[in-house]
């Protein structure tokens, strides 16, 4: 949440085992609980909301992974087309375990768990 459910239309029509958070009874559930399925069900997480960074940071974990957009509102297509070029660009091992941040202008990637 708040992305497109679109987002996850498109990963599953390419072989991945995507979830919108609506459709797991998850529509307004605290990001705590929405970290911690992804956790257990071995997901990424992909959203704009800085708090999952937060909690990405504070647990010192190394999964779940982070597609974070950043940089502004992007229309569905912008943010797909931005989708497809992490997909194509970050190795699926790498996407497990990192922290990938998402703008209009580049991707970066930082692996975790995040030292302090």
């Amino acid at each position: 949440m708040p992305l497109s459910p679109q987002l996850a239309i498109w990963l599953r029509s390419q072989q991945h085992d995507a979830v919108h958070a609506y459709q797991i009874g998850f529509a307004t559930a605290p990001d705590e609980e929405i970290f911690e399925h992804a956790i257990r069900e071995e997901r990424i997480i992909i959203t704009a909301d800085l708090d999952y960074t937060r909690l990405l940071v504070y647990s010192r974990l190394s999964k779940p992974g982070l597609i974070l957009f950043r940089g502004g509102n992007y229309s569905e297509t912008e943010m797909l087309n931005l989708l497809k070029l992490v997909m194509t660009s970050v190795p699926n091992n790498e996407l497990e375990n990192s922290i990938i941040v998402v703008d209009s202008k580049r991707i970066r990637k930082r692996k975790l768990p995040i030292e302090n």
